[in-house]
């Protein structure tokens, strides 16, 4: 039965793109249409979650102003974790992710052209995903952000032990909120083992209190990237107590 729920989820991932896709490759063509494209991701996500039958349970405990910038960082245990943001957030955000995602058919055209693509074996690239970041931020755009640089985690979902700090310095430079969110359940949903196989379970989530930067330097970069983890932390402990451990 996993496996019939798995093709359907497949399925339908694929069916919905393919229908959208012309629509991306229009709104692709020139940077003022993008938050166009944009809608389309959130309209993508809020088909197909319901045709998996994957029931959201939103926690706000701060509801982001759509109009305005931040800097989202969440704890990254599964794939689905890119689709679901669709959902959770309203506000015209672009990914950084790592750079092999461009190479997916027709999916890696959309996130290339829509998002930031960054080779994390770089300094050069790293540097450029920098600009461009804080190029958008001080445009309005916001900036979602996994910060363990990819799902690095032995103990899902959990973060691992070293966060990167790029976002929380992005942040700092542009003087905008960083808004932490939890995700506890999506390695459940979709784990990262490489079979891709479906679970149904319910999506939770929690978009938390924004924490503040202004008047703050890169002096405090190493204190915020240490709080920004232990609010995402706190919040899965939650739903996972004896899965927690000091050495996350």
């Amino acid at each position: 039965m996993q496996r019939i729920y798995s093709i359907w989820c497949s399925f339908w991932f694929l069916i919905v793109f393919l229908f959208l896709f012309p629509f991306f490759f229009l709104f692709l063509q020139n940077k003022k249409w993008h938050s166009y494209a944009h809608y389309l991701n959130r309209l993508w996500a809020q088909i197909y979650f319901p045709l998996c039958g994957l029931k959201l349970d939103g926690n706000y405990k701060f509801l982001p102003d759509a109009s305005k910038a931040y800097v989202f960082c969440a704890n990254h245990s599964s794939f689905l974790d890119i689709a679901a943001m669709g959902l959770v957030l309203k506000n015209f955000y672009a990914f950084v992710g790592k750079k092999s995602i461009s190479k997916i058919p027709l999916f890696g055209y959309m996130f290339t052209k829509l998002h930031i693509a960054v080779d994390r074996e770089s300094n050069r690239s790293a540097h450029e995903t920098m600009k461009i970041s804080l190029e958008m931020l001080k445009n309005g755009r916001s900036i979602v952000i996994f910060p363990e640089g990819g799902i690095k985690t032995k103990n899902p979902p959990f973060m691992s032990h070293k966060l990167k700090d790029g976002a929380i310095r992005m942040a700092i430079i542009t003087q905008v909120p960083i808004v932490p969110i939890s995700f506890p359940d999506n390695w459940l949903i979709l784990p990262d083992d490489g079979k891709l196989l479906f679970k149904k379970h319910k999506l939770r989530y929690t978009v938390h209190e924004p924490i503040q930067t202004i008047g703050l330097t890169l002096n405090d970069v190493e204190f915020l990237t240490e709080k920004v983890k232990n609010t995402i932390t706190q919040e899965l402990i939650k739903y996972y107590p004896e899965k927690y451990t000091e050495n996350n």
